[in-house]
């Protein structure tokens, strides 16, 4: 029989979970900065094992020692790109005005102007189709400022906060062992045997995944870069990073990159005949980022999507695309990884359902 003293006892119950809930939430976004640290380090922990690895059943070297160079080749990375990639980044950034929105409207809006003329001068009445002045009241031009001081932004808090992330970089890859032993005491034993060689597999995995991924940025970068030096287009180092920085989003980020690098080629050309420089300069350029994201599609993101974390390219896409219609872009980005969790934690754990054998199969 439900008396009142049950039922107000689940009352203050639900009141203290939901109390305690709004403080572990609370306390949890007033230490943000703090697993973010633990986020990044995580991620360097994964890119750095198979180094780590390597070092130590190749090479002989001691644990502790493959681990301080394992740390060393990150910080070197990170230090070269600090020294030469931002200060010229910034510097072509403040060059194409692009931290700068009032330089950017006014500059769209004399490319706008350009454009009508072009057509106009072709027979085509372009004040029908658009009109500069009604695209310009839609359009933010805050979107380039915001999205390049955002990145250098990211940049330099990471840099404030590189000794603490290179510090808990280094006890997770010298003490993951440790991690491992303690785990064992919290998991139970009956699940103890799944869980461990779910994690072993998941590091391995994503490990594959997240140096391919970089690897995949690198070259897309080299080949945007070498597009945008043949055709002699001025501030391409600040174009090529941040398109290749956008091929992080699957399949819509290679799209966005290519119409971003068509109105930074126009904004570069900006003063130059329209009809003779900047239109064919500005062509030429999609044309090139268009065969390079055929190379990429074809070559880089099969090998990174598939063989990586060992699932066939049609059944990523759909992972992407439903994690895009479900979660917007941020879904697309984090979709890959999650989904790799997912499979081996299924095949660990529900080892004879069907659906999970054949999506496991390879793994």
């Amino acid at each position: 029989m439900i008396t009142s003293k049950i039922i107000g006892n689940g009352i203050i119950r639900a009141l203290l979970i939901v109390l305690l809930s709004v403080a572990g939430v609370y306390f949890l976004y007033q230490i943000q900065s703090v697993l973010i640290y633990l986020i990044v380090s995580l991620l360097l922990t994964l890119i750095g094992n198979p180094f780590l690895d390597f070092f130590k059943k190749k090479l002989k070297f001691s644990h502790t020692f493959a681990t301080i160079l394992t740390l060393f080749i990150f910080v070197i990375l990170i230090f070269g790109v600090i020294i030469l990639f931002v200060p010229l980044i910034t510097s072509q950034s403040q060059n194409l005005s692009l931290l700068n929105t009032k330089e950017i409207e006014k500059n769209a809006l004399e490319i706008f102007n350009q454009i009508n003329v072009f057509l106009e001068s072709h027979h085509i009445n372009s004040r029908k189709f658009f009109n500069s002045a009604s695209i310009s009241s839609k359009l933010n031009f805050g979107i380039i400022p915001n999205f390049l001081n955002s990145i250098l932004g990211t940049i330099s808090s990471f840099g404030m906060g590189l000794a603490s992330v290179l510090f808990i970089t280094f006890f997770f890859l010298k003490d993951r062992v440790l991690f491992i032993v303690g785990a064992k005491k919290l998991i139970p034993d009956s699940h103890e045997e799944q869980i461990l060689n779910s994690l072993s597999k998941i590091n391995h995995l994503l490990s594959r995944y997240f140096i391919g991924l970089l690897l995949q940025l690198f070259i897309v970068f080299i080949l945007y870069l070498v597009v945008l030096f043949i055709f002699g287009i001025p501030n391409a180092i600040i174009i090529a990073f941040l398109c290749a920085v956008l091929n992080v989003i699957p399949y819509i980020g290679p799209l966005i990159a290519s119409v971003l690098a068509g109105i930074l080629t126009l904004l570069s050309h900006l003063g130059d005949d329209f009809q003779t420089e900047s239109l064919p300069a500005t062509l030429y350029v999609l044309i090139g980022f268009w065969v390079v994201q055929i190379i990429d599609n074809n070559l880089s993101q099969p090998i990174i999507f598939s063989k990586s974390v060992s699932s066939h390219p049609l059944e990523i896409f759909l992972v992407i695309l439903i994690a895009g219609f479900l979660f917007g872009i941020l879904g697309m980005v984090v979709a890959v990884p999650l989904y790799t969790i997912l499979k081996v934690i299924g095949k660990e754990f529900f080892p004879e359902n069907k659906l999970i054998q054949l999506l496991t199969k390879d793994i």
